[in-house]
C-alpha cells in the first residue's frame, strides 16, 4: 500500500508542475504585453484624464522597469515628463487666468484662506486643485505671485531612480532631494550658504565618482553654477559689493568659504583659497590684475568661475532631473 501510494504521489508531480509552467509563461506573455503598450498608454494622456489613470500607469513602470534595458529606461522616464506636462495642462481664459493670478497671490499672502472665487476657475483647475498630492502632483511657488502644478520631484526619485544604473540612480535621487526645497526666488537665492556649499561639493565629486554617467553634462553644470552661487551669488543676492577685504563678504559666505580651505584634492576648496587671497589682496596688486576697475569681473577671472551657466536656459531647480526650457 505504500508502494502504491508513493506511485501516486510520483504521477501527480509532473502534471502540477506542468501547470506552473504554463502559469509562469502566462504570466511572462501578459508583463510582455503590458510593457508593450505602456508607450500608447503614457502618450495618450491629456489634460482630461484623471489622477487614477496616472497612478495606474505608474504602477505599470514599476513593474516595467526592472525588465527593460537603460536606454529604454530613459525612454520611457522622458516619455513620463512629457506624459505630466500634458496632464497638468490648463487652457484659460483672460478672466479665468486672472482669478487663478489672484489665487496665487492671496496663497503668497496668507495662506490658509478659504478662496471665494474658486467657481472662476476652469474645471481644469478646479479639478487640479482638489486632486494636488495625488499621484505626484504639486502646487509649486514659482515666485513673482505665481502658482504652477508640476511633477514632484521625489515621483523620479521613487517611480525610476530604484531600477536605474547607479550613477543615474545617485544623480535623481540627489537632484530630486535638493529640489525638495526651492532654490530661487525672482532671482535670489533662498537657501542658505551652508546648503550652496555642501551642493557645490556634492556636484564636485559626482562629477569626479561617474565621469561615464548620462547625466554628467547637467552635473558639469550644477557644478559650475553652485561654485558661482558661493563665491559671487546672484545679481539679487550678491557675496560682495566690492571684495575689498573680508568685511565685504557676507558673513555666511565667508564662512562656508573659510571652511572649504581645509579640504584637500577638492577644485572648489582650491577656488575657496584663491578667494581668500584675493579679497586680501593689496590695491598695488589689484591694479596688476586685468580688468583693474571692476573688482567682481577680476575675481571671476582669478578664481576661473564660469559665469556662464548663469546664462543656461536648462531648469534644474524643479525636477528630479534637468529639464529644457
Amino acid at each position: 500500500m505504500l508502494v502504491l501510494t508513493g506511485c501516486d504521489k510520483s504521477e501527480h508531480r509532473p502534471v502540477q508542475e506542468q501547470k506552473q509552467s504554463h502559469q509562469e509563461i502566462s504570466d511572462v506573455v501578459d508583463l510582455t504585453q503590458l510593457c508593450k503598450n505602456i508607450h500608447k498608454e503614457m502618450n495618450d494622456i491629456n489634460a482630461q484624464r484623471t489622477t487614477l489613470a496616472l497612478e495606474q500607469i505608474n504602477q505599470d513602470l514599476k513593474v516595467c522597469l526592472p525588465l527593460v534595458q537603460p536606454d529604454e529606461q530613459l525612454t520611457l522616464l522622458k516619455l513620463s515628463t512629457q506624459m505630466y506636462r500634458n496632464f497638468l495642462t490648463v487652457e484659460r481664459t483672460p478672466q479665468q487666468a486672472k482669478a487663478f493670478h489672484q489665487y496665487a497671490f492671496d496663497m503668497a499672502q496668507h495662506p490658509t484662506i478659504q478662496q471665494s472665487h474658486f467657481e472662476q476657475f476652469t474645471l481644469r483647475d478646479q479639478y487640479l486643485l482638489k486632486h494636488q498630492g495625488q499621484a505626484y502632483i504639486e502646487l509649486f511657488d514659482a515666485g513673482a505671485d505665481s502658482l504652477i502644478y508640476r511633477r514632484s520631484p521625489q515621483y523620479l526619485a521613487i517611480i525610476f531612480a530604484p531600477y536605474m544604473p547607479e550613477a543615474e540612480k545617485v544623480f535623481i535621487e540627489h537632484l530630486a532631494q535638493q529640489n525638495m526645497q526651492q532654490t530661487l526666488r525672482d532671482g535670489a537665492l533662498v537657501i542658505s550658504a551652508q546648503e550652496v556649499a555642501e551642493r557645490a561639493l556634492f556636484w564636485e565629486g559626482y562629477v569626479r565618482d561617474y565621469p561615464k554617467s548620462r547625466y554628467i553634462q547637467d552635473a558639469r553644470y550644477l557644478q559650475k553654477l553652485y561654485a558661482v552661487f558661493l563665491f559671487k551669488g546672484t545679481p539679487k543676492t550678491s557675496v560682495s559689493e566690492n571684495y575689498r577685504d573680508k568685511s565685504s563678504v557676507t558673513p555666511d559666505n565667508l564662512a562656508e568659504i573659510e571652511a572649504l580651505t581645509q579640504l584637500k584634492n577638492s577644485a572648489l576648496a582650491d577656488q575657496a583659497r584663491k578667494f581668500i587671497q584675493f579679497v586680501q589682496m593689496s590695491d598695488a596688486d589689484r591694479r596688476q590684475l586685468p580688468a583693474a576697475a571692476n573688482p567682481s569681473v577680476q575675481l571671476t577671472q582669478y578664481l576661473q568661475l564660469n559665469t556662464e551657466v548663469l546664462k543656461d536656459k536648462r531648469d534644474c531647480f524643479s525636477d528630479a532631473v534637468c529639464l529644457s526650457s
